[in-house]
């Protein structure tokens, strides 16, 4: 057997990318999904514990919504994503309201949430402004849907789609629903 290193023999040394593709292509479905969701776990115990929680939620009621009372674009703070969301309430059968959805999932209801503050309405519209938290993961899909009820009728008005790469939350798509469009 040829005991010449690889920088000798020619050879480029493997990347850690490709010493790593060959560990998961080793695995099996079932050792490779117990992979992903040990990772996602880390990522998610690497962000609770990176940041202060209490302080982001503080200054995110302080700065997350517009003087309408809607919420602003969400934005990335350390290793936490800070997703403002509101409901904004004259009457029952009148609201207007902007949220975030995590991967199609509503974020009060996805698996990455980590915490979620709920604070009412402020003078005298009824309703909430919440702050919600969630770790910064490659790959995460981030919509913002903006509606409103009217005459019974609930309906999305725009949808602004991010996705986080590299760390980063990069704007994807702008979407005006049209009067037909519907949300729940």
């Amino acid at each position: 057997m040829d005991h010449t290193p690889l920088e000798k023999s020619g050879q480029a040394p493997l990347t850690q990318a490709e010493m790593w593709s060959f560990f998961v292509e080793e695995l099996s479905d079932k050792e490779l999904s117990k992979l992903g969701a040990s990772i996602f776990e880390e990522q998610r115990q690497r962000a609770i514990s990176a940041g202060n929680q209490e302080e982001i939620i503080a200054h995110a009621f302080e700065v997350g919504f517009e003087r309408s009372g809607l919420g602003v674009m969400p934005w990335i703070e350390g290793s936490l994503l800070v997703c403002p969301g509101s409901l904004i309430s004259r009457s029952q059968a009148n609201h207007r309201c902007r949220f975030v959805s995590i991967n199609q999932e509503w974020v009060w209801q996805s698996k990455m949430l980590i915490t979620e503050s709920k604070r009412s309405g402020q003078g005298t519209d009824k309703g909430f402004r919440a702050i919600a938290l969630v770790p910064v993961v490659e790959g995460t899909a981030v919509d913002v849907v903006a509606g409103r009820l009217q005459s019974g009728q609930h309906r999305a008005q725009k949808v602004v789609s991010f996705e986080v790469r590299d760390g980063k939350l990069y704007e994807v798509e702008t979407r005006v629903i049209p009067a037909g469009g519907m949300h729940h």
